[in-house]
């Protein structure tokens, strides 16, 4: 069985990361109870994670690369449970498959969102046991598979990760529709086709073609039909999107398919397979006149 903590007496091991950074995870760890032992730099870590347990350990580095790695296996082969949070300054290619294989809980790069930071260490520190919950099935440069357990705080992790890579590529709008999609389409389908039962998973898969990224979330459900479809939000005319309430009152259904609504306005392509458990998201990537010149 994974050990558990005991809230009353959490450690929190934290990097330097600058005054802002620094402040925000004080407030957060100490306002939870938690006792915070600050070092200055990832190098330190390793002489204080092999001597004593900590719950929480918050790396930070300008970039992760090799070495930042093989920090991360180093602190998971001494301690197996402990919730593991990479910040970086900047987004190095392969860093978060990296930060996932080693079962890291989640991966920022720079600059950070204050507010998501703030939620995904509250998460962490909430979780009574560590169990990843994310497993790579496969991964290239341009194509990762990921199994993902069907939790809420499984899916606000995994769209975290997404949001960590960022593609000098891929302007930063683009980016984050795809990553805003995504989470709506994940959630539907931990929700509606694994019930949010922790027993069940969905299959993603992120794709980067040349002049694309794809997002496909497969769930374990039954699917829906697309009479069931037509009857959801996504499927309301722009001038009348509550006309689907209607129907699904009469039906005695509650109101749905916002999510989907929402998605289907991020991006370019939003595609089903026939049984209604497979979605598949296009985002058509916009070169800037400096990439096309």
């Amino acid at each position: 069985m994974t050990p558990c903590i005991d809230a009353t007496s959490s450690t929190a091991l934290v990097v330097d990361a600058g005054p802002e950074i620094n402040e925000l995870l004080d407030k957060v760890l100490t306002n939870a109870g938690w006792s915070v032992e600050r070092v200055p730099d990832n190098h330190a870590v390793l002489s204080l994670v092999t001597a004593k347990p900590f719950d929480l350990i918050i790396t930070r580095a300008k970039t992760q690369g090799p070495e930042g790695i093989e920090l991360l296996h180093t602190i998971r082969g001494a301690r197996p449970h402990v919730r593991l949070i990479v910040l970086t300054d900047s987004f190095t290619r392969g860093d978060v498959i990296a930060a996932i294989r080693e079962h890291a809980f989640s991966y920022f790069s720079g600059p950070y969102e204050h507010g998501t930071l703030a939620d995904i260490v509250r998460w962490a520190m909430a979780s009574p046991c560590w169990d990843d919950g994310l497993e790579i099935i496969s991964a290239t440069p341009s194509w990762v598979q990921v199994s993902a357990r069907c939790d809420m705080a499984t899916a606000n992790r995994l769209v975290q990760f997404l949001r960590a890579v960022k593609d000098p590529e891929i302007p930063e709008a683009d980016r984050e529709n795809v990553a805003s999609a995504f989470k709506e389409i994940l959630l539907n389908a931990m929700e509606h086709g694994g019930h949010f039962d922790p027993s069940q998973y969905v299959e993603i898969s992120y794709i980067r073609a040349r002049h694309a990224v794809a997002c496909r979330v497969k769930d374990p459900g039954e699917g829906f039909s697309l009479e069931e479809l037509r009857h959801a939000a996504v499927s309301s005319p722009a001038d009348d999107l509550l006309r689907h309430v209607e129907v699904r009152e009469a039906q005695n259904l509650r109101p749905g398919g916002f999510g989907l609504l929402l998605a289907k306005k991020l991006v370019d392509e939003l595609i089903y397979n026939e049984k209604g458990n497979d979605v598949l998201l296009i985002k058509y990537i916009r070169q800037a006149a400096s990439q096309v010149a």
